[in-house]
């Protein structure tokens, strides 16, 4: 069996987390949207956090090419998918307490390329809010990730997963999905 989801600590240095959330902080963002029937479509009962794509300039090339090996080692290491590469541009979030950041259950479903394994790579220290857990529903229960600066989390795109209401604070992560083929 698959394991629900894998981690890893220290894929990228204070130092790197630093550069890549100066260059974020600088990005205009958006409502956080969710692809249900209706592409582009909002509901904060649903989904409630700001958005900024990462896209591929030169000042963060650095970071996709950490990205991309970051994802082969979790897909080497625990799922052994037949992935392609990424097909959309990473998205910066936000969680703002203000604003009762979350996202409900759902799952990482692509319009385009299938997405088959999603990873998120937590920019803020646990320390500077509360709530907005990452969490996966197995069966009749949740499960909750590890919480830490620079923690990076992979998964399977189609395990059902949300994060908390945020009660205090902020949060900011990354969430990038690599394609592949349909599963057969």
């Amino acid at each position: 069996m698959l394991p629900y989801y894998d981690h890893s600590v220290g894929a990228f240095t204070d130092e790197e987390l630093d550069r890549l959330e100066r260059y974020c902080d600088g990005l205009s963002l958006d409502k956080g949207l969710f692809n249900a029937s209706t592409p582009g479509q909002s509901n904060s009962a649903i989904r409630s956090t700001q958005t900024a794509a990462i896209q591929g300039k030169a000042e963060v090339m650095w970071f996709f090419e950490r990205l991309a090996s970051v994802a082969r080692t979790f897909n080497d290491r625990s799922y052994r998918f037949d992935l392609r590469g990424f097909n959309e541009a990473p998205q910066f979030l936000v969680y703002r307490a203000a604003e009762s950041g979350h996202y409900n259950w759902h799952m990482d479903v692509g319009r385009d390329a299938p997405r088959k394994l999603s990873m998120t790579i937590q920019l803020t220290d646990p320390s500077c809010y509360e709530g907005c857990e990452l969490q996966f529903n197995i069966g009749t229960e949740s499960i909750s990730t590890p919480k830490g600066r620079g923690v990076a989390v992979a998964f399977p795109s189609y395990m059902i997963h949300r994060v908390t209401p945020i009660t205090s604070g902020m949060r900011k992560a990354i969430v990038a999905w690599v394609t592949g083929p349909e599963f057969k």
